[in-house]
């Protein structure tokens, strides 16, 4: 790895960004971008998965182009976020396994994934999703979430982080400050909240509170709150929020990741390299760029150059630069060596896994709501009060 020191500028930006790309193998073109951007991380999505095997190759191709280890990225929550149903077996959602109450499968459902990952050659998941399960966002982000109560919510994000863990794979909460409360999806347009700072503080921001330590990574959203700034301004793009709250009122010091800019809820309202300056001055260490690949070489021009023209945020960059190289030579995650190509019976033993995982989880939450009927028969007492 080069030193924090030796890093050019065009380096130094490449460091604070994590990009997508089109196709399910290393073609000359990414090859190009690789080289040119030397980004401090990619992100693949179900576009870029074919097989466990291809999977695999895929990342050890593209951190073969790299002269600065990756963030070797993915979406992976389970449920409807499940880039590897097809690849492997479908894995259980949050929400399926909030229901059990079972810290032990908490755990066990970010370690089946982590394991999972690690297998086919990542090393950090964008999960848990930490946002409350609210009326207003329930159709948009359904089994995502897992209770409207901030303290259940924490209790699911550690163990389902420990697991991760255990498997070394970084973690990160999102959607800061939080999406409960959104009717529409920022996938293509800006939630605006109508929540009070009382209602966020006490609601919404506990598991950043509580977790600020155990969060490797924290993913703003692109959601404004009137109420709280004042205007629309997107989180992903709010020194109020990412500097003022995240980093100063919570104390967070692990990294934060701006949201993809390649969303309608930042692109509704600016450029994508208005964006990506944006995001660095209100405080992300690194932004997304997911969808198009014109837009990882815009976004990725327009920070160099506005660095080369100003001294201060050319400043900024290369102080950015230096904490994710820190953190990146400090993470055993990242710094470990891929685990080898996984053979087909490694493949059959992931795929049983998850089935015993999802049998589990079927039946604690089978047994868990028998237990909720027999409470509710008549005639039952409860033993604590029993004369």
């Amino acid at each position: 790895m080069p030193s924090k020191s030796s890093l050019t500028l065009r380096q130094q930006v490449g460091q604070l960004m994590i990009m997508g790309f089109d196709g399910a193998d290393v073609s000359a073109r990414l090859r190009t971008m690789l080289a040119t951007f030397q980004p401090g991380g990619v992100i693949l999505f179900k576009r870029n998965i074919d097989a466990a095997t291809q999977t695999h190759a895929l990342l050890r191709s593209v951190e073969k182009a790299s002269t600065i280890p990756l963030f070797r990225c993915v979406d992976m929550e389970g449920g409807t976020v499940d880039r590897f149903r097809d690849v492997v077996a479908p894995i259980p959602s949050a929400a399926e396994v909030a229901r059990t109450g079972s810290t032990k499968l908490f755990r066990k459902h970010g370690k089946v994934i982590g394991r999972q990952l690690r297998a086919l050659g990542f090393n950090t998941d964008f999960a848990p999703c930490v946002d409350l399960r609210l009326p207003e966002s329930i159709d948009v982000l359904g089994p995502r979430t897992v209770s409207s109560d901030p303290k259940e919510i924490v209790r699911y994000a550690r163990e389902f982080l420990g697991g991760l863990r255990d498997a070394r794979i970084l973690g990160c909460g999102k959607h800061f400050p939080g999406l409960g409360g959104a009717a529409l999806d920022s996938h293509n347009a800006l939630p605006a909240i109508a929540r009070s700072w009382d209602e966020v503080w006490n609601q919404d921001l506990v598991p950043y509170r509580e977790l600020r330590r155990q969060f490797p990574f924290v993913m703003v959203a692109h959601v404004s709150y009137p109420k709280i700034t004042g205007g629309n301004t997107p989180a992903s793009l709010s020194k109020k929020w990412i500097t003022g709250v995240l980093r100063e009122r919570i104390r967070y010091l692990g990294l934060v990741v701006s949201d993809d800019l390649d969303m309608g809820g930042v692109l509704n309202s600016v450029s994508v390299e208005e964006a990506a300056v944006a995001t660095l001055k209100a405080g992300s260490d690194v932004f997304l760029i997911c969808q198009k690949e014109e837009n990882v070489w815009r976004a990725y021009e327009a920070v160099y150059k506005y660095a080369e023209r100003n001294s201060s945020f050319a400043r900024m960059v290369a102080r950015k630069a230096k904490r994710v190289i820190a953190f990146k030579t400090g993470s055993r995650a990242v710094s470990s060596r891929m685990a080898p190509p996984p053979t087909p019976d490694k493949v059959d033993l992931m795929r049983r896994r998850v089935w015993e995982f999802a049998e589990d989880v079927r039946l604690s939450s089978v047994a868990s709501l028998a237990e909720c009927a027999s409470l509710m028969e008549p005639g039952h007492v409860d033993q604590e009060f029993a004369g």
